[in-house]
């Protein structure tokens, strides 16, 4: 059984279909329409909804809500549990629209109207938000990345955004709410989840390593921002799934003097949090790295695992030498990401095995760190090629250098012979012309929809001097 809130509305669910999405079970089994798809990829937010969940809801710190737009055409009902659900129905009170739909309306911000939905979710999730309205009305364009229009164009909804931000305003009534909904959140988070032979959702790594090892075949599901399109895109059934995202192991968030340690459940969206902090050059590529409504469920895990070689996150891990520690049953293990992946789509994983945390050293102050992108569509798309360059440098030599590169191979790869052109020298204008020679020779990309090998072969070299220049001015925080 699963529990969660559609609006007020308590829900428990059994028996359900393990890959039943939210947007199916809205306008299928609810005849909640307003939600409309699109793409079924996550890739227009014509599908975007909110959900509502506690952070901070432990003995030493007072709960606070989080409100996070979600895709729900790749978001599956399972994992709704403990959560609020909200979609376009709900957020009218007492027959007044929201202010979000109001500036909707005021500034002209719909034509056709099937992406209208979305885009009112998406703002609604910003409106929501505890921060203050200049921050929020800096966040409008990363808030709506995820939305498509077809038709409005973008000037009257920004308009719309703008107008919604300034008149915020919170009530005693507002706050009273808040403190119902915390109330009855906790409630459902105290549950005893039920599990069935189709939806399993474990509650401690221990339960999570037994189950999974004695259902090897059974399909890991954290975001399912990946998984989802074999529902939507290759029509396949996943009848069996394991729901780790309530298990706290998998949530761990550790920040260190010298590293970090994340678990695999943890999300893009606190991963952006965290390292805008601590590597500050990866914030630029984690802000295209998809969408808010993508980036608020898809894991550091569910990356990692999935093992596309355009994934963005394993060449910034592959430059930092990162660790996962994997685990089958009662055992866990430690292997580096460059010994992770073994070919195309396939990992050193064993049946039964799964991603439980990363350690990622973190750069020191001194060091050159850079991560580039290039991709056709600036926000919101796949890489054709990404650059992760890490150069410790010992009085103004280059020592141990690593360059990594997604979409060039079958995997991430590191450019051995280009790293070992780099070592013990300064990292200048003469030595990338070096590197870029062994680049050349060392990277046979092939070609596809996103790039020509040629194309990517020249494009590894350019991002290599683009680095350069960008040491050389002072400045390697900058992204493509």
């Amino acid at each position: 059984m699963i529990r969660f809130l559609y609006n007020q509305e308590l829900v428990e669910l059994t028996n359900f279909a393990a890959d039943l999405t939210v947007l199916d079970w809205l306008r299928l089994h609810r005849n909640k329409t307003g939600t409309k798809e699109g793409c079924g990829s996550g890739d227009c937010g014509a599908c975007t909804v909110v959900t509502v969940s506690l952070v901070g809801n432990d003995k030493e710190t007072k709960p606070q809500l989080s409100y996070q737009s979600i895709n729900s055409c790749i978001s599956f009902v399972g994992a709704l549990h403990g959560k609020q659900l909200l979609s376009v129905e709900n957020l009218e009170k007492d027959n007044a629209l929201h202010p979000v739909q109001t500036a909707m309306i005021e500034e002209h911000g719909s034509q056709c109207g099937f992406c209208t939905p979305g885009f009112v979710m998406s703002l609604y999730a910003l409106y929501q938000q505890n921060e203050p309205e200049e921050q929020l009305l800096n966040r409008v364009d990363q808030a709506l990345g995820g939305n498509l229009c077809r038709c409005t164009g973008y000037r009257p909804i920004k308009a719309a955004a703008r107008v919604a931000l300034k008149h915020r305003q919170s009530t005693e009534a507002q706050r009273e709410d808040c403190e119902k909904l915390v109330r009855k959140l906790q409630s459902l988070a105290v549950e005893t989840t039920q599990t069935s032979d189709r939806f399993v959702q474990p509650q401690s790594i221990a339960e999570l390593a037994s189950y999974y090892k004695q259902h090897p075949d059974s399909r890991l599901l954290a975001g399912g921002t990946d998984l989802a399109l074999e529902v939507t895109q290759q029509m396949k059934t996943l009848p069996h799934m394991v729901h780790v995202g309530h298990v706290p192991e998998m949530r761990i968030k550790q920040v260190h003097a010298d590293h970090l340690i994340l678990g695999a459940a943890v999300t893009l969206s606190e991963c952006l949090e965290i390292m805008s902090e601590s590597i500050p050059a990866a914030r630029d590529m984690l802000l295209r790295f998809g969408s808010d409504q993508v980036r608020n469920c898809a894991t550091i895990g569910g990356n990692l695992g999935s093992a596309s070689p355009i994934g963005d996150l394993p060449p910034l891990l592959l430059a930092l030498d990162a660790t996962l520690t994997l685990q089958c049953g009662a055992t866990t293990r430690l292997v580096l990401v460059q010994d992770f992946y073994i070919s195309y789509r396939k990992t050193c994983m064993q049946p039964g095995e799964f991603i439980r945390s990363v350690k990622i050293p973190l750069p020191k102050p001194d060091s050159v760190f850079a991560v580039h992108k290039i991709s056709k569509r600036t926000e919101d798309d796949i890489s054709s090629v990404c650059l992760a360059i890490h150069l410790p440098q010992h009085v103004g030599l280059t020592t141990h250098a690593r360059l990594a590169f997604g979409g060039v191979a079958a995997t991430p790869v590191r450019a051995l012979n280009a790293e070992n052109s780099l070592n013990g020298r300064a990292f200048d204008e003469q030595a990338v012309r070096e590197a870029q020679e062994q680049l050349s020779d060392e990277l046979q990309p092939i070609s596809d929809a996103r790039a020509s090998a040629a194309y990517r072969s020249q494009i590894t070299q350019n991002l290599l001097r683009r680095v350069e220049m960008e040491f050389s001015d002072g400045n390697t925080n900058d992204d493509t």
